[in-house]
Parts: C-alpha cells; structure tokens; sequence
C-alpha cells in the first residue's frame, strides 16, 4: 500500500521563497534531468503518445525553466515543442534554444487554439497541485481540441525515491557557482541553504506524487479517453519514475 499523499509545501514553486533560491534550485534540477537521465524513460511512450494522438506537435504546459523540454526535444528533433506557463521564463527558453509562448499559460484554461493538434505535456509539475486542483488540470488538457494528453514524474511516491538521485542531485548543486549565470553567483554563499531546500523539496516531490489510481480515479468522468500508465527506470542511477497519457478513441 502506498505512502498517504502529503500536500506539503516546495521552496521551488513557493512565491515567498527568495528568488535567488528558487532559480539555483530550478537550475540545478534542469542539470540533474540531463545528467542523470531522469527522462530518457519516456521518450518511447512519448513518442507512442504522438503516433496514437496522429500528431507530431506538443504543447509543454508548466515547462519552468525548460529543463525537461530541453531533454526531449533533443531525443525527438522531429517534434515541435512549443513551451508555457502561468510564470513564462522567457530569458531561460530563449538561452535553450526553444519556441515558446510569452504570455501566461494557466493549465486548467487553455485558449482553445493553443493545443489544437498538439498533445499537452506536462512533466515533473502535477504533483504540484493538490487532488481537486490536478483534477482541474487534467479537465483542461483534455478540453476542447486536444488529441493527447502526456504526463511524466520524474519519482514515485517513497520517501527514498529522491534519495537514489541524490549523487546527480548533489553534482548538480554544487556545481552551481561555476555553470550559473553571473547574476547568481550569490548562489555559492548561499549553497548550504540551498542544499537544505533541495533535500526539502525532493523529498516532498516523491510524497506529493499522484499514485496511478488516483490518476485514473481524476479521468474516469472524462469520456472519450483511452488511458495507459506506466513505470521507468532511471538511465544512471536506481530511481525510477512514471508515465500517464491519454488519447481520443
């Protein structure tokens, strides 16, 4: 039986956090994607998802720095990403390279032209939202003229789930000052800090999971859906992650 569900709080999406915190966690977590290959799992049913859904366009819904974009654009060149947010980083997609949209994005109303023949993605961020308020995300990716619909966790719901990335993660932070842009250099005084604040937030990601039948639980009053579900392997490292995707009938 899984670990009960904890909305506690992140210091990565805590407005009230300083800002400088936030950004070194956000940016470290993009280097640890890639580092350790927290995404290489979904790019099979990624690409499934397309091949059913008949398209080979995504819009990335909650993309944040564009870490998890930057990643699978790269392992599926033949896709358009096309990247939003309800808080656009505007400065961190145009450094990556990808397309995007600079207005604010909110999950749960996409204007309907946005998605059109796109499938919506959505990786690493529905653990953010607390049941009733992912339950409204999953209405709007579905809504209006969506033909797929892809969500990706990097963790499972386990304490010690984090704890297998902690190598890479720990890398990736201290490797901060050298790699972060000069603004943020004030980020190697406040390493200790943000050390704490990453242990904090990974662990409270892994309790914050939706587990697979609360997923299906949230869809089942959405019909015309077919949906699958799934668990990956880490390519570096013993952590393992999931998929949820679905397409019309």
């Amino acid at each position: 039986m899984p670990l009960p569900r904890l909305q506690l709080f992140e210091f990565n999406d805590a407005r009230w956090a300083p800002s400088i915190v936030r950004d070194t966690l956000v940016d470290s977590l993009s280097r640890a994607i890639r580092w350790g290959g927290l995404l290489d799992g979904i790019v099979a049913p990624l690409r499934e998802c397309l091949r059913r859904a008949e398209t080979n366009a995504v819009l990335d819904l909650c993309a944040g720095a564009g870490g998890p974009a930057a990643v699978l654009s790269s392992a599926l060149p033949d896709v358009d990403f096309l990247l939003s947010d309800l808080y656009p980083q505007v400065d961190a997609w145009k450094s990556a390279g990808l397309r995007f949209i600079s207005e604010p994005i909110d999950a749960t109303n996409i204007p309907p032209s946005l998605g059109e023949d796109r499938v919506r993605l959505l990786v690493n961020a529905l653990h953010h939202f607390p049941p009733p308020l992912a339950r409204d995300v999953l209405r709007g990716l579905c809504a209006g003229n969506s033909p797929g619909v892809f969500i990706a966790e990097g963790l499972v719901r386990n304490p010690l789930s984090f704890a297998a990335m902690g190598p890479v993660g720990l890398a990736s932070l201290l490797s901060t000052p050298i790699l972060a842009p000069k603004r943020r250099l004030l980020a190697t005084a406040l390493l200790p800090a943000s050390l704490a604040a990453s242990v904090w937030d990974g662990t409270v990601s892994a309790l914050r999971i939706h587990t697979p039948s609360e997923l299906y639980a949230m869809v089942a009053e959405l019909p015309g859906w077919e949906w699958s579900w799934g668990e990956y392997q880490h390519s570096a490292g013993l952590g393992r992650g999931t998929w949820f995707r679905g397409t019309r009938r």
